[in-house]
């Protein structure tokens, strides 16, 4: 196998964020569920002889990837873990925004962990490239995984929601306002709240998008009004917005047709799916 062409690697969103406590260690512990969704990057691979990897940009509107950004990250852990000699250079169609809490750089290094292990025929199981994928990014795992789920812990422990607790099919309005967030600045916040009390998946199977809150959000419109300005835009239109992840995208469950023609131009707006399954759920190995 030479290449592999139009990969997807699809953005998620949280559905709640509970964060429960905080460990000796400064990690904090959380509660969530992670959804798929159709807002999407695309990834090319070519396989070369030597054991060089390289990476480069398609969408000029893309903010500028660094030299070292977690899908070159993620080849080069993948070459360590197994000692392979074989390289790669990978194109990316970045479409996901940058700080928006929807795990774009995590889902780019999942997608390059599991199209690699499938160029340099390495047979990894999925559980080795999750082992591989939980050192660049807490989310990593998750796109892995490749369903839906609730996830606890420091992200680690992710139950698939199949069968009964499987995510109805529905509509979301995703708006990123132009500036971001940096993810450490809000867990690092004296005002983060850190007490929520633990749920059980059957307390959110009970009302898949209406659970919950996101205990991010009150630090995250403080330190970035826009979040609170595209969460109240989304209000006023008669729905219920909430900020996934650390920010700074909002989403709403898409009840409604929306005129969008007087948001600020600076916004991204997506109508956005969910998805039942990663689409290279048959590329993850057991």
């Amino acid at each position: 196998m030479h290449s592999l062409y139009d990969v997807p690697a699809p953005a998620k969103l949280n559905l709640f964020l509970h964060i429960t406590g905080r460990r000796a260690d400064g990690y904090h512990l959380l509660q969530s569920v992670f959804m798929l969704i159709d807002w999407q990057d695309t990834l090319h691979f070519e396989h070369i002889q030597s054991s060089e990897i390289s990476r480069q940009d398609l969408n000029p509107d893309a903010p500028q990837l660094p030299a070292d950004d977690l899908c070159v990250r993620a080849a080069q852990a993948l070459q360590a873990a197994t000692g392979c000699t074989q390289g790669v250079r990978i194109a990316i169609d970045k479409h996901i925004p940058s700080q928006a809490g929807m795990g774009g750089g995590s889902s780019d290094a999942a997608s390059t962990l599991i199209a690699l292990n499938r160029l340099w025929n390495l047979n990894l199981t999925r559980a080795q490239l999750e082992g591989i994928g939980i050192r660049l990014g807490a989310d990593v795992p998750f796109f892995i995984r490749g369903h839906n789920a609730w996830v606890e812990g420091i992200g680690e422990s992710i139950t698939p929601l199949c069968g009964a607790h499987a995510l109805p099919s529905r509509l979301f309005w995703v708006i990123k306002p132009q500036a971001g967030l940096n993810t450490q600045s809000i867990f690092t916040d004296p005002r983060l709240q850190r007490d929520t009390k633990r749920a059980k998946i059957e307390d959110f199977a009970a009302d898949h998008y209406g659970f919950g809150h996101n205990d991010l959000q009150p630090v995250a419109e403080a330190l970035c009004p826009d979040v609170m300005k595209v969460r109240n835009w989304l209000n006023a239109s008669g729905m219920h917005a909430t900020m996934t992840g650390s920010g700074s995208a909002v989403f709403a469950q898409a009840s409604k047709e929306i005129d969008f023609s007087h948001a600020p131009s600076t916004w991204k707006i997506r109508l956005c799916k969910n998805l039942e399954n990663h689409p290279l759920i048959q590329w993850i190995p057991e």
